[in-house]
């Protein structure tokens, strides 16, 4: 009879230091790992839609502008090299993957810009219906872009500081430690720290 006590008091205490486990953020760094996965994979389904976008501007405008062929094969073989690199969850665990990926995303945004102001030359492809329309998604899917980025290095510094600070560091110490500190996104772009010279 005096064991039944014993029993509903060790079960209450552990039941009391489960939920004071749980408060204390044990749950915090697997839930901010995965978050930096999810804005991750957003950062690539906008990259994705560019792509997608890419095949359909370059036609539209070669039907206009076929004299143009080294802009337009600038932006067929950055979206081919784009399109050929294996892109998985490990390139966010590997700075240099990372580098990689983004550098390629870069060479493709510029030839983008190249084509873009190639096509200033020609009015009545500035004025063509298909084109204002391939011209507003892209705008809108560089758009998009930025704002995946930015929610990927905030799900990132969330983690790192998760990591880096109490209680996270010790729950990171005791049951995370395979998990690593991750790299911030960083611009890839030569030159993206300054602003660009525009020439009319």
């Amino acid at each position: 009879m005096s064991s039944f006590p014993v029993s509903l008091g060790k079960a209450v205490i552990l039941a009391a230091m489960l939920s004071l486990l749980a408060g204390c953020g044990i749950n915090n760094i697997p839930t901010m790992d995965e978050q930096v996965k999810a804005t991750w994979s957003q950062v690539e389904n906008q990259y994705q839609r560019r792509a997608d976008l890419v095949p359909n501007l370059v036609e539209t405008v070669k039907g206009y502008a076929a004299q143009e062929r080294e802009t337009l094969t600038a932006v067929v073989e950055a979206r081919a090299k784009v399109g050929s690199m294996q892109v998985d969850q490990s390139v966010i665990d590997d700075p240099q993957k990372l580098q990689q990926f983004e550098q390629a995303q870069a060479q493709l945004g510029s030839a983008l810009q190249r084509l873009l102001v190639v096509v200033e030359r020609y009015p009545d492809l500035k004025s063509n219906q298909n084109f204002l329309a391939l011209q507003s998604q892209l705008e809108g899917t560089e758009n998009r872009i930025a704002v995946a980025r930015r929610d990927y290095i905030q799900a990132v510094e969330r983690y790192n500081t998760e990591i880096r600070t109490f209680p996270g560091r010790i729950w990171h110490g005791i049951l995370y430690s395979d998990l690593e500190i991750r790299e911030v996104y960083k611009a890839t772009s030569e030159g993206a720290d300054k602003a660009p010279e525009v020439k009319f």
